[in-house]
């Protein structure tokens, strides 16, 4: 049954461009259904950094009272709505029940209760340059670019939401070395390499067993034992899962130290590729969706262009139709999950019924790939 709710999604980050926060944008046709929606998916919520949910310009209403907050939420006040009596007392009410606020579409003068905490404020910085005055700690929407962004953060804001940090990225026609190498690894893999061949490879830059390991460990696959090993990987996983897993270290490849916001896009997209792709694909190729979504952005992550890294790589034609051309397969699910990363959920509607996917699957597997990705460490 369709419930007429569709969530999109935004990272928080802060001066230094690391993840701080998930933002949730719940498009719904009133409050109640919202929390009806957000409380049917209880059990995926992300809980490693907290989240902020925004009702998009829907007015709050009472509702909110009688609403348990998932863990880590908090909830955002639209800014026009202040002008409401009503809207102060039940902010009031909030704020004396313990549930944490923010306000958003700040604008100076905007009448935030002084007695009331206010945690952010989110602000569109194309209409306010300077924060001075916003409760709470200012965080810019609405930015460009990266240039963008680091003026937003001279005039005064101490992070932003958005995706801003995806765009403005030029290319470069050669792979680095490291990376180079770890593609080198992946072709070994997956041209079934023998054992002894592929481990003297991964012990050629010392940190990648480490961070191997400890993806495997980490989340996603809940074994009974450590993998103590590359060779245990290998016996315990077989090695086309263990594909998936080196994708991770071309992934996280980037020494930039703001790429950990990059990272977390990269796999929450093929996460949520893999989740959605169980009802159209066999298991066999639900691996290689979860490649085609996290090396989406290998051109922002790497600085090198895409089809300059896959030219170098041994990728089933699906994955690289996908990212190529927009073809294939694959392109659908793609497109779905970068959809999702949109403000407005017009694109992510449309490609869901393109699927045949209910509100409630695409939700679901939205809240799934974010816990995913915020429960891998990038450090």
């Amino acid at each position: 049954m369709s419930t007429g709710v569709l969530i999109t999604r935004e990272p928080v980050v802060n001066q230094q461009r690391a993840i701080t926060a998930n933002r949730l944008i719940v498009h719904a046709p009133n409050i109640a259904t919202a929390i009806q929606a957000l409380d049917a998916q209880r059990q995926h919520w992300p809980t490693v950094h907290p989240v902020f949910i925004s009702f998009g310009r829907l007015v709050p209403t009472a509702e909110l009272l009688a609403w348990q907050l998932p863990e880590s939420a908090l909830i955002e006040i639209p800014a026009p709505a202040l002008q409401y009596p009503q809207i102060q007392e039940l902010i009031g009410q909030l704020n004396q029940a313990g549930v944490p606020l923010a306000l958003s579409w700040f604008q100076p003068g905007a009448a935030w209760p002084a007695e009331v905490d206010c945690r952010f404020s989110l602000a569109d910085s194309n209409k306010v340059a300077s924060p001075f005055g916003a409760p709470g700690l200012p965080l810019a929407w609405g930015l460009a670019d990266v240039p963008a962004f680091d003026r937003a953060v001279l005039q005064g804001y101490t992070g932003a939401a958005g995706w801003f940090f995806l765009k403005g990225v030029t290319p470069s026609k050669q792979l680095a070395p490291s990376h180079a190498q770890i593609v080198r690894l992946l072709n070994l893999v997956r041209n079934d390499a023998d054992i002894t061949e592929i481990e003297t490879a991964l012990k050629q830059d010392v940190s990648l067993p480490y961070k191997l390991l400890r993806y495997i460990n980490s989340v996603g696959f809940g074994l009974m034992v450590e993998v103590q090993s590359f060779r245990h990987a290998v016996t315990i996983l077989g090695r086309d899962k263990l594909n998936k897993w080196l994708s991770l270290l071309l992934v996280s490849a980037s020494k930039d130290p703001a790429a950990p916001a990059v990272m977390q896009a990269a796999i929450a997209r093929g996460r949520m590729m893999e989740i959605l792709g169980a009802h159209f694909f066999d298991k066999a190729q639900l691996d290689n969706l979860f490649i085609t979504g996290a090396f989406s952005l290998l051109d922002v992550l790497l600085g090198s262009g895409i089809d300059t890294v896959l030219e170098q790589m041994t990728l089933p034609d699906a994955i690289c139709d996908a990212l190529l051309k927009g073809e294939g397969a694959y392109a659908a699910l793609l497109k779905l999950a970068i959809a999702s990363e949109s403000f407005m959920p017009d694109q992510l509607r449309t490609q869901s019924e393109a699927l045949g996917l209910s509100e409630q699957q695409v939700s679901s597997a939205l809240l799934q790939a974010v816990a995913f990705a915020d429960a891998l460490s990038f450090g």
